[in-house]
């Protein structure tokens, strides 16, 4: 009976810890076993993944994972991104685009460079995080062993007991009663179920995580979380895109926006700006082809002028518009409510006319808006912390919901906001991308980073949310409340059952004497 309880018990700590390592396997079973890979001469071969290296150029055909991370070269397709985001929506992948290895192509043809190979991948980053929470305990474990601690030499104790009280007081044959009695005890205190409450609970929540795009770092960031009252958000990449993009057009009378933004690209080919990012973006979105600018010229703090089609044209600011001499106050209505709404207005003039003003701003994240919403529901209180101009801030707090704006920050100086926020008796979560939110996530309660963000970030959060979407923050408090129930209700029932079973196991020969 020993032996076969023994083994029982054997038999279900090994099915547990494998359905819990489970979500490792199916990570690991993502990447592809080999790549297609081109040669400088056009032709293309199979070759084993672990032979491909930074700066191989690849084909992913219709329907296959895509091997490593990259970044699209040639080709358009759809690409199924549900095991990084759990969205079942494929995001469209174009020249230019980031892709992670595991994901799978839709129906077009890529060819991509390969950036991050072998340990490097962000497949390989997800399995390591998940292998290494899995492995972590939860400050409620310590709980758990220092009652261990006392409860088995309690129950070594009982039994001793029980042995004591049969042989000197039992029936004959008081050496077997005794036995029975003093095994019965043992049996049925096997701590085996102590042992086992918070380990299973926290490995499968770790893998769990990893299946909705959230990663946790350890145990204890999974117990923590759901003690988390307020939520600190930087604004730049975290709540917005983190790059700017037009988001406004306002044109001249007689003037189309054709005109306009073909007028401004011309001015803005070969710049890095982010201004002309945004704005060479929208061109090639609405299929616009610029021609070349000539004698070209960067005026510093106001913009660039040159000429386009053999007409002088202009780009910038209400200054430089001044110092050409170009009248554009038909237009500074609806520059004012460009900024107002946190937009930066730029001028555009050609033959010494306003064309039309453009609106720049760094666009809220889609998801942002219905994390807040989640966040709200769940009683959170939320805080913006941002180095942006406060007016940017406040506009994006508005749009948002967020109930406290803190503007024009340091970046040392959001972690000293965010120990005050402490030192009020609020336990913070902060959520960052960039190499400034680091030191105001090592210093929250929990530190939840964009995986879209900086390694330096990730490296100072407990959680990193794959694809940098906020909704992942109330995902992983409900995963972390649920997780944190059934660990009470697991120690719960060890002592529960322990607790009546010994009194039962001491008293079993009273029956057999009978």
């Amino acid at each position: 009976m020993i032996v076969a309880l023994v083994l029982l018990g054997q038999v279900m700590e090994l099915k547990a810890r494998g359905r819990t390592g489970a979500a490792l396997r199916e990570l690991l079973g993502l990447a592809p076993k080999t790549a297609r890979k081109l040669t400088c001469c056009g032709s293309e071969f199979d070759v084993p993944l672990a032979e491909v290296e930074v700066g191989d150029r690849l084909r992913v055909r219709p329907g296959e994972k895509i091997p490593v991370d990259g970044r699209v070269e040639e080709g358009t397709s759809r690409v199924d991104e549900s095991m990084l985001t759990g969205e079942p929506m494929p995001a469209e992948k174009g020249p230019g685009d980031a892709v992670a290895g595991g994901t799978v192509n839709g129906s077009g043809s890529l060819v991509i460079g390969a950036e991050k190979v072998g340990a490097d991948t962000l497949l390989a980053g997800i399995v390591r995080m998940v292998a290494e929470a899995q492995r972590s305990r939860a400050p409620v474990q310590r709980l758990a062993d220092q009652v261990a601690a006392w409860f088995v030499p309690a129950v070594v104790a009982c039994a001793v007991a029980a042995f004591a009280l049969w042989i000197g007081f039992g029936p004959e044959p008081g050496i077997a009663h005794a036995l029975v009695a003093a095994v019965s005890v043992l049996i049925i205190a096997c701590p085996c179920a102590l042992g086992l409450a918070t380990p299973m609970s926290i490995m499968v929540a770790a893998g769990r995580g990893a299946g909705m795009g959230v990663l946790f770092r350890n145990a204890e960031a999974i117990e923590q979380l759901r003690e988390i009252d307020t939520v600190v958000f930087d604004k730049t990449g975290t709540l917005t895109e983190g790059k700017p993009a037009l988001t406004a057009l306002q044109t001249a009378a007689g003037v189309s926006e054709g005109d306009l933004l073909r007028v401004a690209a011309a001015l803005e080919q070969g710049s890095e700006h982010p201004i002309a990012a945004a704005i060479l973006a929208e061109a090639r979105a609405r299929n616009i082809a610029p021609p070349a600018a000539e004698d070209f010229e960067a005026v510093a703090g106001m913009g660039v002028r040159g000429a386009v089609g053999g007409r002088s044209a202009a780009l910038g600011n209400a200054a430089l518009m001044a110092e050409g001499g170009i009248d554009i106050e038909s237009l500074q209505g609806a520059a004012d409510a460009m900024r107002q709404s946190g937009q930066t207005a730029v001028f555009c003039a050609a033959e010494g006319k306003a064309l039309g003003v453009i609106g720049i701003s760094d666009p809220v994240k889609p998801s942002s808006r219905d994390a807040v919403r989640q966040l709200h529901a769940a009683g959170l209180r939320l805080v913006m912390l941002t180095g942006d101009s406060r007016a940017t801030a406040e506009n994006v707090a508005r749009d948002l919901g967020i109930d406290e704006v803190i503007a024009e920050v340091l970046p040392a100086g959001k972690a000293a906001h965010v120990k005050r926020l402490q030192s009020e008796g609020a336990k913070v979560a902060m959520a960052g991308d960039g190499i400034n939110d680091a030191p105001a996530l090592a210093a929250a309660d929990i530190g939840i980073a964009m995986g879209t963000g900086t390694d330096v970030a990730m490296e100072s959060a407990a959680i990193t949310l794959v694809k940098g979407d906020l909704r992942g923050i109330a995902r992983a408090r409900a995963l972390s409340r649920a997780t944190m129930a059934n660990i009470k209700q697991n120690l719960a029932f060890a002592f529960g059952y322990n607790a009546l079973g010994i009194p039962v196991a001491v008293a079993r020969s009273t029956r057999s004497s009978a």
